[in-house]
């Protein structure tokens, strides 16, 4: 039996690639992680679904509508327990929004970049790459 803890803060996020094989992640505006590069999701509301989580976080933080599909996996964060889904994309227009100031689509170059610098959240590339979701663009031009 998976037994949560009454402090634990259940959260979802979405893993969603363009055709191009980016990974689109957000710059968050607040904390915990103000500033940082991570997979755009949230907080799962008290009766939500993580699949209806998944798609009102991700067009409060992107602007985009998306399909939740599969389970990609967990990845735990101080108190937060996140469970990432792969999406895909089925209309809206891309834009920074809620608890996002910046939004766009990374490819891998800029990804290890971002860690490089410290821009990444916590541990964001080795879980990507753990999971086999690495972005597959390489920054070269189209």
């Amino acid at each position: 039996m998976n037994t949560v803890s009454n402090s634990t803060v259940r959260c979802v996020g979405g893993i969603v690639h363009d055709e191009r094989g980016r990974i689109l992640l957000i710059r968050r505006a607040n904390e915990p992680g103000r500033g940082l590069w991570s997979v755009p999701g949230g907080r799962v509301e008290p009766g939500e679904t993580d699949e209806a989580a998944v798609i009102r976080e991700m067009r409060e933080e992107t602007g985009l509508n998306v399909m939740p599909g599969t389970y990609v996996g967990n990845a735990c964060r101080g108190r937060y327990d996140i469970h990432d889904y792969a999406c895909s994309v089925t209309g809206g227009t891309l834009r920074a929004g809620d608890d996002a100031d910046d939004a766009r689509w990374i490819d891998a170059v800029t990804l290890i970049e971002l860690d490089e610098s410290g821009r990444l959240a916590e541990l964001l590339l080795v879980t990507l790459r753990d999971w086999g979701v690495l972005p597959t663009a390489d920054g070269s031009p189209e």
